[in-house]
């Protein structure tokens, strides 16, 4: 399929940190052998990778969500990893918040309505 998100990087000042980060909030694992000390490749449970954390200027561009099964869970943990998150809010897609994790890099969660996604 055409015009979908195909790869994707987040941008962080500390790779370690969002590493452990990631890690920590969505079980992320990354792929040593394609990984570089400015570049780390996130494997996904098929073995596939899709996308990863560089080693840069923390940048704000589009916004990327992350489909969650539970917003308010996610948010606690964001918190608890020392990131900070907002207050969810919901709409007709579902429910949703736009948090930053340790290092100040912002992302959205998402947590599809049923029947929505």
């Amino acid at each position: 399929m055409e015009n979908r998100l195909g790869y994707f990087t987040l941008d962080t000042p500390d790779l370690t940190k969002a590493k452990a980060f990631y890690s920590g909030l969505f079980g992320w694992t990354f792929d040593a052998h394609s990984s570089k000390s400015t570049y780390a490749h996130v494997t996904e449970a098929d073995g596939s990778v899709t996308f990863g954390i560089v080693r840069g200027e923390k940048r704000d561009f589009s916004h990327l969500y992350f489909q969650v099964a539970d917003v308010d869970a996610a948010c606690a943990r964001v918190n608890e990893l020392g990131g900070r998150a907002a207050v969810p809010s919901d709409s007709p897609s579902g429910r949703s918040a736009v948090v930053s994790d340790d290092q100040g890099v912002s992302f959205g969660l998402w947590q599809p309505a049923p029947g929505y996604a």
